[in-house]
């Protein structure tokens, strides 16, 4: 029986194939060391909080906002303004810093940082000398701004010109050809296209070339779990270049997307409304 088309189980050729010499030692890539996970906040007793029911107020907003969300998605914005120092302070030691957080920059620069609980944002609006102006809790997968703000002012194509390209460039022409389809085909609820670019054969000018092409953004999100994963919009509508570190701070995943909004940095459904169960079990504690 011809057995030609089927693909060996064990390599003739390549690494493991052949005896190691006497003394050999295994060179492999270290593995995470750790993981980011819920901590509980610690909290206050509640005879040393002092006047609090306006942070009760808000946070029971936040708390249906977020069965809301979890349940059939939109987004929810509670200010912040005006609060006492109780109540101000208590917001701040319950909703803690989460996986994920979000700067947007611009005249009006935003940051945005996730709480504890998924789907429960802090948002500060900043002028341009870093001054808070605006002071936001947000309900939402991802806060509004992010969405809004990422392309405003994108380029609706890629460019692919391929005239007096550098020395070194190899297959990245091709690759900002592919972009270029799905950025003017990409449309609303269409989903992710990935380019893994760790799998392909580029060369450090290809890199330069893409990012020159692509151009920055003004939205950097980092999402932290297993070392961590950071996201930058481009200057090129739909587009985030994309890149997963180990605990060890190595790159182990380059990737370009074309989507709306990554999905590694929007919060779950099932998380959200874990997030509206654990945010009524604290508010509980003060009543």
């Amino acid at each position: 029986m011809d057995h030609s088309n089927q693909i060996p189980a064990v390599n003739i050729y390549g690494p493991g194939s052949q005896p190691e010499p006497e003394g050999g030692r295994l060179d492999y890539m270290i593995m995470p060391t750790g993981m980011s996970t819920f901590q509980p906040p610690v909290l206050p007793e509640p005879d040393e909080v002092g006047d609090v029911s306006a942070a009760l107020a808000i946070l029971d907003k936040a708390g249906a906002a977020l069965q809301q969300c979890g349940r059939h998605g939109g987004e929810t914005r509670i200010p912040l303004q005006g609060l006492n120092r109780h109540a101000l302070g208590l917001i701040n030691q319950i909703l803690g810093a989460g996986e994920v957080s979000a700067t947007i920059t611009g005249e009006a620069p935003i940051d945005i940082q996730e709480s504890v609980m998924a789907g429960l944002w802090r948002v500060h609006h900043l002028d341009g000398k870093g001054n808070i102006t605006g002071d936001f809790l947000e309900v939402a997968a991802i806060p509004g701004a992010v969405r809004q703000l990422a392309f405003q002012s994108a380029r609706k194509q890629v460019d692919t010109n391929t005239e007096d390209l550098p020395a070194g460039v190899i297959n990245s022409p091709a690759l900002l050809v592919e972009l270029d389809e799905k950025v003017r085909r990409h449309r609303a609820g269409d989903c992710a296209h990935v380019i893994n670019l760790s799998l392909l054969p580029l060369s450090p000018q290809d890199l330069l070339l893409l990012g020159a092409r692509l151009g920055v953004g003004p939205v950097t999100l980092l999402s932290r779990g297993y070392g961590n994963c950071r996201i930058g919009s481009t200057a090129c509508r739909s587009v985030w270049w994309i890149k997963y570190y180990n605990s060890e701070d190595a790159l182990i995943l380059n990737t370009i997307e074309v989507a709306a909004i990554p999905d590694v940095a929007v919060a779950a459904a099932e998380d959200i409304a874990d997030s509206a169960v654990r945010l009524r079990e604290i508010v509980e504690i003060y009543r």
